[in-house]
């Protein structure tokens, strides 16, 4: 694994479990919290960590529950209880506010925390992790329900644990490709993934979050409780890699409706792992939105 010499590793005991997280910048610079995606871990924010630490911010980011090397509970990987993992871990960290930035399943923990915890939200950046009603939207079309089918196939116990581990994860070579089916990672990349989800308990653990979402929709009919969620006030930013295979551009159409304050920087050709494949791009829009909320603030450092 390719690491940096100023980034450290912790652990916090954030709602009832053991979360390690990687933080690079000074300890006194504002607050932002990476959230990674499936199948992933906090290695892929290695670029962004670098470039805000050296912008003067606190970069925290940490292995969700279930992933790498925090704890893999049994339970709690529904919506909500994922969500109160990061207000513990932000409080763990001494904060009352903080930006949090998503990706994938990191960016669905990210509109939550937006949502529902408002007084803790500084600001919000999602990339290619759409607004829960608009991907409810688009799921009731045939294009986006045909695109996320692999939501239905990871419901079935153990046969999707073996699919996924078969031949060593090769099925990661797969999935972290572009549409013209180049690999977005290294070689070395690509093995980093696979070596963090064979740990033991891993794997099961990463695909309960789809299998707790799927419950909670039958419980709701997604009509009611965990889509019936506040307008998010907060500023955000939503970047989005045109050339998603699983979320198509649909999904980011008619966003303002819930988050009013909204500006959108798509990244023309890139792929779902857009912070990855393009993070020089990635760094300047999240660098420059954060810039901004400075000046809104009345910060002009």
């Amino acid at each position: 694994m390719k690491t940096a010499g100023h980034w450290s590793h912790h652990n916090a005991l954030a709602n009832g479990i053991n979360m390690h997280y990687v933080e690079a910048g000074p300890p006194d610079g504002d607050l932002i919290v990476l959230l990674h995606g499936f199948p992933e871990f906090w290695y892929s924010w290695r670029s962004q960590l670098t470039a805000l630490a050296e912008a003067g911010y606190r970069a925290v980011a940490p292995d969700l529950r279930g992933y790498n090397l925090t704890s893999k509970p049994a339970s709690g990987y529904d919506l909500p209880t994922l969500t109160n993992d990061v207000v513990a871990l932000v409080r763990a960290l001494g904060r009352d506010r903080t930006v949090v930035c998503g990706h994938d399943w990191g960016g669905a923990i990210a509109w939550s925390f937006g949502a529902f915890h408002p007084e803790m939200t500084r600001a919000l950046v999602v990339m290619n992790a759409p607004h829960p009603r608009a991907f409810q939207r688009e799921l009731r079309r045939w294009r986006q329900a045909l695109r996320s089918w692999y939501m239905l196939f990871f419901q079935v116990p153990v046969l999707a644990e073996l699919t996924m581990s078969f031949r060593n994860y090769r099925i990661l070579d797969r999935m972290f490709r572009r549409a013209d089916g180049s690999l977005v990672l290294s070689p070395e990349d690509l093995q980093v993934y696979k070596d963090a989800i064979a740990r033991p308990g891993v794997l099961t653990s990463a695909l309960n979050y789809y299998r707790q979402l799927a419950r909670a929709s039958a419980r709701d009919g997604l009509r009611g409780g965990l889509f019936e969620w506040p307008v998010i006030q907060a500023p955000t930013l939503l970047v989005w890699g045109t050339e998603d295979i699983a979320l198509g551009m649909e999904t980011t159409y008619g966003t303002e409706e819930w988050v009013p304050d909204l500006r959108l920087g798509y990244l023309e050709g890139a792929s779902h792992w857009v912070q990855q494949e393009r993070p020089g791009e990635v760094n300047a829009l999240v660098l420059d939105f954060l810039a901004e909320l400075r000046r809104r603030e009345g910060d002009p450092g």
